[in-house]
């Protein structure tokens, strides 16, 4: 990491604010990989010149921002940006292991069920048939990253007990894994309860993302509705003149 170049202005707003900047400019810079760790409190505190209380609240407007992360019982990290192809069709669960880190998953709901009328136009299944629904936080690295609501017709997916922290995989394993489909991806704001699950403030920035997929005979196997951090996920596309 290089030397920070701290900046203090007696008309440059609050102390704290002026840390946050001078952190904020340093990592943008350059200065500290990301996923790499911050300076602890105390260290910071002696090269800046200012009180523990000063950098605390300087780290947590970083946090806030998305800048960067605080991870229980190992400190405080510069947030890495998840690029994510938009063309390119893959699981959380297999993005996630190419970056390194482990999926994981919290249940909010798992259950069969019939569909509303929304779901069975979108599946292009009779309002009668019996569906999957799936609801879950996503996690990388054990931070939660994304809300998933997913609704698959049952017969692509009889065994939910043998669903583990990957919908693709279980698929694949009775041959249903989708091969195409579509997405819309639109900027939002977080509701008070996605904030809360997300772990970031309320009205912060996130990406709601519709997903229908299908198999290779052109059945909809997945409807999936989800919200995804937008201070840690973007959306990357090839463009080509074509």
């Amino acid at each position: 990491m290089r030397d920070i170049a701290w900046t203090r202005n007696d008309d440059g707003g609050p102390l704290y604010l002026q840390l946050a900047r001078s952190l904020r400019e340093h990592i943008s810079s350059g200065g500290i990989d990301p996923g790499s760790a911050l300076p602890s409190e105390r260290d910071l505190s002696e090269m800046a010149g200012m009180s523990r209380v000063t950098v605390r609240k300087g780290i947590e407007q970083l946090i806030d921002e998305g800048v960067l992360v605080r991870k229980q019982g190992s400190g405080t990290f510069v947030a890495r940006r998840i690029e994510t192809p938009g063309s390119k069709l893959s699981s959380f669960s297999d993005d996630t292991r190419s970056r390194g880190e482990a999926p994981g998953v919290v249940w909010i709901n798992k259950t069969y069920a019939q569909p509303t009328e929304e779901e069975a136009a979108a599946l292009e299944v009779s309002p009668m048939a019996r569906v999957a629904r799936l609801g879950r936080v996503r996690l990388a690295g054990g931070e939660p990253l994304a809300i998933e609501h997913a609704v698959i017709p049952a017969q692509f997916l009889p065994d939910l007990d043998a669903l583990g922290d990957s919908l693709y995989e279980a698929l694949d394993i009775h041959g249903f894994r989708p091969t195409s489909g579509l997405q819309r991806v639109r900027a939002s704001l977080a509701t008070p309860t996605e904030a809360g699950i997300l772990s970031v403030k309320q009205n912060s920035e996130v990406l709601r993302i519709e997903r229908v997929t299908r198999i290779p005979d052109g059945r909809i196997v997945e409807f999936t509705r989800s919200v995804y951090r937008g201070d840690r996920y973007e959306f990357v596309s090839e463009l080509k003149d074509i």
